[in-house]
């Protein structure tokens, strides 16, 4: 399995490696105040993604956190109210000692 995840990140950054080299061409952002940058394509289409990515990524990764959480807990009060059986076997007695 491991295999598969290394293999399926080396293609993606193969994939990313060669879509940067052919768009290697730099874009001009028009920003505020007259201010002006000259940004090469791919980063800002990686940004781009980055930028909508990430609060997503967030969102899913907390409400993951937060429903194992709520799983631990609800675990924890099953096993701590968990019922003793009525037929249970008597202890084991040792040898009887002498007080002597």
């Amino acid at each position: 399995m491991q295999f598969l995840k290394t293999l399926f990140w080396v293609i993606v950054a193969v994939v990313i490696v060669l879509f940067a080299r052919t768009n290697w061409q730099p874009v001009t952002l028009t920003l505020w105040g007259g201010l002006e940058a000259d940004v090469k394509l791919p980063v800002l289409v990686i940004g781009a993604f980055v930028l909508g990515f990430l609060p997503t990524f967030l969102l899913y990764r907390t409400r993951i956190w937060s429903l194992k959480r709520r799983l631990e807990t609800q675990n924890q009060a099953h096993v701590a109210n968990a019922p003793v059986p009525r037929n249970a076997p008597p202890p084991p007695q040792g040898e009887a000692r002498s007080n002597a």
